[in-house]
């Protein structure tokens, strides 16, 4: 006779290797759309920004915060030009299937009004899921000291 405690024990096994399968496809999926999302930038590409963000987006700089249509106007107009983001760090945590929070610690060249700017942030972007497609919620710039 089969033990009880063993069969649980391997249901629960398979139930946990599931879902960190699941988490690490996730993880995934928010790295790639993650670098997408700093190519558009570099490319100015407003309108697959605009589907990207989330509608009640808030997007946080050293200059203020806003909010998506905003943000989509800054792109198209040139106002911040986000020229190259270097990244030297991803960090992904999945909070359950329909959010999760990336941290990118990135230098950035930006064209700001005339002046080309070069800047170390640690970048915090927040994805939630709607209608099977994740948005971006949250883009907050956190401005880091220079190391030496």
């Amino acid at each position: 006779m089969i033990n009880k405690q063993l069969i649980l024990g391997i249901l629960i096994s398979f139930m946990c290797m599931h879902m960190a399968i699941a988490q690490s496809e996730i993880e995934q999926q928010i790295k790639e759309l993650s670098t997408l999302k700093w190519q558009w930038m570099a490319d100015k590409n407003a309108d697959s920004l605009a589907v990207l963000f989330h509608d009640k987006a808030k997007f946080v700089h050293m200059g203020g915060t806003w909010g998506k249509d905003r943000e989509v106007d800054i792109i198209r107009g040139g106002f911040i030009h986000y020229k190259k983001a270097k990244i030297h760090e991803v960090m992904v945590e999945v909070l359950n299937e329909s959010t999760a929070i990336l941290w990118n610690e990135i230098t950035l060249v930006a064209v700001v009004g005339q002046n080309e700017v070069t800047n170390p942030f640690m970048v915090t972007e927040v994805y939630v899921k709607q209608n099977d497609n994740w948005k971006l919620a949250d883009l907050t710039f956190s401005k880091l000291l220079v190391r030496e």
